[in-house]
């Protein structure tokens, strides 16, 4: 498969945060690409990339498997990020993973050549946290379907308009004391946004089945990269370690004053247990101890909501 090809590629969500950057990444090597979107209203006005080659929308709507189907027909190559962080209102984990594997059997309906996947590191169907169970089902149905793909595992995502290193930033910048849930020595394994879009579209320019974690080169403790973020932007903030239990509920209450859930008690725990690195070699080249000198100055501004850019 080369860029050359006849046909388009399918981008989930191509107006969100890994979707976009795979959509521009796309878009760069000359491809044509359709998104198919639950926010279709984030179309932009108008598009940046070269005349000609504008993205079309069509609607991510699970409840019509026909339309899917013909959203997707003529497709070589289905990117897909859809997922959910968290429960939220109907859709929980195991509604995302029947909902994943509808869009696989549309792509399979429409003759889709090759699926892409975003999952995470470590998932697991034995994981005691159901988003970990839940990637696992969606990595299982997809192998199910037979149609050649590749399965991409990020652990933690940095760059663009991300949220996770943004928000410690801007947390740092305006709290007195940050709490570090227990010895904070737990390390994670983070890769640019551009980079694992990179990897995404190279993986949809192979014909190989593959597994591949989407990591960059550094793998910090936590406690350390909040450390680099504090002396970055210039946080008086004092980091201080308090038992991993007291976490959870001191984020569900800056979640209720920021109108936000900031850090589910899943999430906390998987990255304690060390569900967020890996030991691998890396595959995507920014440093983020880099990345977060070189954006110091505009780093944790402002307050990314995720309930704001999903939800509301």
């Amino acid at each position: 498969m080369t860029a050359g090809d006849d046909g388009f590629d399918v981008v989930t969500g191509a107006f969100s945060y890994s979707g976009a950057a795979i959509a521009s990444e796309l878009q760069a090597a000359g491809r044509r690409v359709r998104t198919i979107t639950g926010h279709p209203d984030r179309a932009p006005k108008a598009p940046k990339a070269p005349a000609g080659t504008g993205i079309e929308v069509r609607p991510l709507d699970f409840a019509d498997p026909a339309a899917l189907a013909e959203s997707l027909r003529g497709a070589r190559t289905l990117y897909n990020t859809y997922w959910v962080r968290f429960a939220h209102g109907q859709v929980d984990h195991p509604v995302a993973v029947a909902r994943s594997r509808a869009l696989f059997l549309a792509a399979a309906e429409a003759g889709v050549q090759r699926i892409v996947h975003v999952s995470i590191t470590h998932p697991s169907a034995d994981s005691p946290y159901p988003y970990f169970r839940g990637k696992a089902a969606v990595e299982q149905a997809l192998r199910d379907m037979g149609i050649s793909h590749a399965v991409l595992r990020p652990a933690i995502l940095f760059g663009g308009n991300g949220v996770l290193i943004n928000n410690i930033a801007w947390l740092l910048r305006r709290l007195p004391v940050f709490a570090v849930g227990g010895t904070g020595e737990y390390r994670i394994r983070p890769i640019h946004v551009d980079d694992l879009a990179w990897l995404c579209v190279r993986a949809g320019n192979s014909a190989t089945t593959e597994t591949i974690d989407a990591v960059g080169p550094e793998r910090p403790a936590f406690i350390d990269l909040v450390r680099t973020i504090k002396d970055a932007v210039g946080s008086r903030s004092q980091i201080v370690r308090v038992p991993g239990a007291l976490i959870p509920p001191a984020a569900r209450l800056l979640g209720v004053a920021l109108r936000d859930t900031l850090l589910t008690a899943d999430e906390y725990q998987g990255m304690a247990d060390g569900l967020a690195d890996t030991d691998g070699p890396a595959t995507g080249e920014t440093a983020l101890s880099r990345w977060i000198i070189d954006h110091k100055d505009t780093l944790g501004r402002g307050y990314a909501n995720e309930l704001t850019r999903h939800f509301r």
